[in-house]
């Protein structure tokens, strides 16, 4: 009788044995599959269970939770949602998150291990925190005075602080509510259809997914090549540029909207815009001389972050002299992002230094503790600080004396540059109104902003159409309110 209680005792504990090895198999080694399970709706009750945590401007929420009292218990509210579209994102139970709602959904999720009190919290308990905030670098004033300047137009405004790479606008028309995406019901497919198949495409995000021809504003980058490399030593020197130029190797011409370009200076040239200096100037810089200082001013960047993608602004590395000749003046295949011509502008005023652009802020959890600080990084050094001065002086001459005039602030120095960029079959595509500027506040110790601004359709007849009267009033009053702000800030 004892033998087989033995052997019933023994079969019972390899049972047990059996029993635990599979309970430890399913929970640790499956346990990442059956999460990812489209059938197991724990990890959706779960995320929605608890308030999702806030995103900041100004240190004031701009995103929110409602309490629906369904399975999926907390949906995603936006305050003024599509002003800060571009930069929130959506957060949706059907179609997940974009832009900040996904670059830090763990840290307004809660999942963040550095949110949790213990290390490895979160992995033995199977739990999340409170959802964590996050406080952007965004100015508030800026971003209303870019979003209201474009007037839903299709267009886009990047502001940059120069110094730090801080964001202090990010804006792109027409925008959307991303809270009409929130919830699972068949008004969110609705509303997901409509926003996707609309021919403005509200959710495209011009500022930074965007790429568009840069026209004059790519001067800039063109000037800054001529003088890093010896081309051009004096900003007042005659250069050796018929009017029209014929492009080298092509029996094609390009030509200029004001007179005074031939054999204009780099100054008269940077003021007025002619084309065929700056044209003329980029082969005599050739090829790697002009591919080198457009990347250290960022293009052709295919990782940068901030910390959503940016979609990557190019310089091709291979042409012949007659498409380096348009793309020194900003045609032919080059392309960039508002951001990217923010960051060019954004390097003249800070003496030559690319910061990496940035909207975290900082990481809080939901009582305030900070998570992670990113701070101000150094990306290239596009130019020395002799040069930057130069532009500085060039820029300032468009804005004082040249085409980009509306720009103007009393008793700020602003510089500029204006920039009409063609596109479409045989350039038939209606203009667009580009301008990038910086502003520098008299008695400030330093530039405190950095804008580019692009209009997709300005509302004048084709030939009319300029970044000096189009783009410019907007730059204006994004600088505006920057340098409200800083002052109000000074005078507490």
């Amino acid at each position: 009788m004892s033998r087989c209680v033995r052997h019933t005792a023994a079969l019972c504990l390899l049972l047990l044995v059996a029993l635990l090895v599979n309970a430890a198999r399913v929970q640790i080694v499956e346990a990442g599959t059956l999460d990812d399970n489209p059938a197991n709706r724990r990890a959706a009750i779960a995320r929605y269970a608890e308030p999702r945590g806030d995103i900041l401007v100004d240190d004031r929420p701009v995103t929110g939770s409602k309490d629906t009292g369904e399975q999926l218990r907390y949906e995603r509210v936006y305050r003024d949602g599509p002003l800060y579209a571009p930069v929130t994102g959506f957060s949706s139970q059907l179609y997940g998150t974009s832009f900040l709602e996904n670059a830090e959904d763990s840290v307004l999720a809660g999942t963040d291990p550095m949110l949790a009190p213990l290390p490895l919290w979160h992995e033995l308990t199977r739990s999340r925190s409170p959802g964590g905030r996050i406080a952007t670098t965004l100015d508030g004033s800026a971003q209303r005075a870019a979003y209201d300047g474009l007037a839903g137009r299709k267009g886009a405004v990047a502001a940059l602080e120069p110094g730090t790479g801080r964001v202090l606008a990010l804006v792109s028309t027409p925008s959307y509510d991303p809270g009409r995406l929130s919830g699972n019901g068949p008004a969110v497919e609705s509303a997901w259809r409509r926003l996707n198949g609309s021919p403005d495409q509200p959710m495209l995000n011009r500022a930074i997914r965007q790429t568009y021809p840069p026209g004059s504003t790519f001067k800039v980058v063109t000037a800054a090549a001529a003088l890093e490399t010896g081309t051009v030593r004096d900003l007042d020197d005659p250069t050796d540029s018929p009017d029209p130029y014929r492009l080298p190797g092509s029996t094609s011409s390009l030509t200029n909207e004001v007179d005074g370009c031939e054999d204009a200076s780099l100054r008269y040239a940077f003021t007025w815009s002619c084309n065929t200096v700056l044209a003329k100037l980029g082969t005599r810089v050739g090829l790697a001389g002009m591919t080198g200082t457009a990347e250290d001013f960022g293009f052709n960047d295919r990782g940068l972050r901030v910390p959503s993608p940016v979609a990557a602004s190019n310089f091709d590395r291979r042409m012949d002299k007659a498409q380096l000749a348009l793309s020194s003046v900003g045609q032919f295949d080059t392309r960039a992002t508002p951001l990217q011509m923010a960051m060019v502008a954004a390097a003249v005023a800070g003496g030559g230094t690319v910061r990496t652009p940035y909207l975290v802020d900082r990481a809080t959890t939901h009582d305030g503790s900070p998570v992670r600080t990113p701070g101000s990084r150094v990306l290239h050094q596009a130019m020395n600080a002799r040069t930057a001065a130069q532009l500085r002086e060039l820029m300032t001459e468009v804005v004082e004396n040249g085409t980009g005039g509306k720009a103007a602030i009393p008793g700020v120095t602003v510089g500029g540059k204006t920039g009409t960029a063609q596109h479409g079959v045989g350039n038939t595509g209606t203009p667009y109104a580009w301008f990038i500027s910086w502003a520098h506040a008299d008695g400030s110790p330093e530039p405190a902003v950095a804008v580019a601004v692009v209009v997709e359709d300005a509302s004048a007849v084709r030939g009319e159409i300029s970044g000096g009267g189009d783009a410019a009033p907007i730059a204006r009053a994004v600088m505006g309110a920057v340098l409200d702000g800083a002052e109000r800030k000074r005078d507490r």
